[in-house]
């Protein structure tokens, strides 16, 4: 009865099937396996539990040793989960992800391996971990909070977009009709405060009734 060898190293093989007269042939050693290690049986014929007669040959197929290179497909700009589906479908895989000042919101500014900056085309071996910098989704700019007393809703939202900010919580007081033409008189943080904000970082606004 022919064993079961699959998973097994093959180096450790000749003998088990010599014991019970069979010999061992590998027939393909061309697939390469991301999560397996290599020389492991990853086929055989005759099948498991199949009778045959002495000095039988059981023919193996063995995963690959060596992985083979592959070329660093091109993910800079795109975002993190598309990133992390492409590089599995060169057989990569995604490892530690880290952060950098950017607007681009996990959107891959940088891909490493091994700390080495890799650029698209460069060849890896199969099965690589890959790291990933992102983008934080804030700029790199100190900035301070804007003037922003006194303007309408509408003024406000204008001065916090061309400063590279933008609004977070807004809250008007109850006798507020118009909301744009409300007018600021409070912000969070607040105007002249000594704060240093990045690019995409919010403001919060508090409104009153204009006049």
């Amino acid at each position: 009865m022919v064993p079961d060898v699959k998973g097994k190293k093959w180096m450790l093989l000749e003998k088990e099937l010599a014991a019970k007269n069979m010999r061992m042939e590998i027939s393909d050693s061309s697939v390469f396996l991301v999560d397996q290690p290599g020389g492991i049986v990853i086929e055989q014929e005759p099948a498991p539990g199949s009778q045959v007669k002495e000095n039988r040959t059981v023919y193996v197929t063995v995963s690959k040793i060596v992985p083979p290179q592959v070329k660093m497909p091109a993910i800079i700009d795109v975002s993190d989960r598309q990133a992390e589906a492409i590089l599995l479908s060169y057989g990569l895989k995604t490892g530690l992800r880290t952060y950098k000042p950017d607007l681009a919101k996990n959107a891959v500014l940088e891909i490493q391996w091994k700390g080495k900056v890799l650029k698209p085309g460069d060849e890896i071996p199969k099965g690589s971990v890959i790291d990933l910098v992102l983008g934080d989704g804030f700029g790199s700019t100190d900035l301070s909070v804007p003037p922003l007393l006194n303007l309408t809703y509408e003024e406000a939202l204008f001065s916090l977009k061309a400063s590279g900010l933008i609004s977070g919580a807004v809250t008007f007081d109850e006798d507020v009709s118009d909301t744009l033409n409300a007018i600021v008189y409070r912000t969070v943080p607040e105007q002249g405060d000594t704060v240093i904000l990045k690019q995409g970082q919010t403001i919060d606004l508090y409104l009153k009734k204009g006049n």
